[in-house]
């Protein structure tokens, strides 16, 4: 009997403590997300005629298009975004971002092939083709780009952690958020995944110290004049 005690008295132990970690795990989850987007919340535009000029844009890419061939609303309003920034003369460049990780799939290509169907010169859009992710979207803009004051372009949620690594980084950046569709299974799935994707960039900036996965030597943006 003394021995059941025993056992049952650590198993309590183990399920209260499991269940203390886990609360301060969540609530630390939700005070970074809270954070993220408050401190970026000055530095975000939604409206086009409301944006400094600036002399690039950086378009962070997405999958054109997702299950079942259906276009990705948020490839799509990304592209409309950066367009009426080109057209509203708010940029003299744009910078494409996105992940050419085989012959078969390739971000940056799409991306400037719509950008041209919407009117962007493409002498003025460069390919950024090794931003596998937001993170290393953010460190090349600056390292082999030369962006350090400048625009990015995305939706809200994601802008946040963004320029929360731009600002990190010392970069100058705002923010100019892309249509959205608040509600939708694709956009619920996408901020779950935010929560997390918030956690790992904070470990990547402050603790983790994480490079971009390639770096590469500089490369020149033409700017309109």
């Amino acid at each position: 009997m003394h021995y059941v005690k025993k056992v049952l008295g650590f198993l309590f132990f183990v399920v209260k403590w499991t269940a203390r970690l886990l609360l301060i795990g969540l609530l630390s989850v939700y005070l970074l997300d809270q954070y993220m987007a408050l401190s970026t919340a000055d530095a975000i535009y939604t409206k086009v005629e409301e944006v400094p000029k600036k002399k690039a844009a950086l378009l962070l890419g997405t999958a054109k298009y997702v299950a079942k061939g259906k276009k990705n609303y948020f490839y799509v309003y990304r592209i409309r975004a950066a367009a009426a920034l080109w057209k509203a003369g708010k940029v003299k460049a744009i910078v494409v971002s996105g992940d050419k990780g085989t012959k078969y799939y390739n971000e940056t290509q799409r991306m400037r092939n719509d950008l041209m169907k919407a009117g962007v010169p493409q002498k003025y859009i460069t390919t950024d083709n090794a931003g596998f992710r937001t993170l290393d979207s953010i460190v090349r803009a600056e390292a082999v780009f030369d962006l350090k004051d400048y625009i990015i372009v995305s939706q809200k949620f994601h802008l946040e952690r963004a320029l929360f690594i731009a600002h990190a980084k010392g970069q100058k950046a705002i923010g100019f958020a892309a249509k959205d569709k608040k509600g939708t299974t694709a956009a619920k799935k996408m901020i779950a995944r935010e929560y997390l994707a918030r956690v790992k960039a904070f470990l990547d900036v402050y603790v983790l110290h994480t490079k971009p996965k390639v770096l590469g030597k500089k490369e020149k943006v033409k700017y309109k004049k």
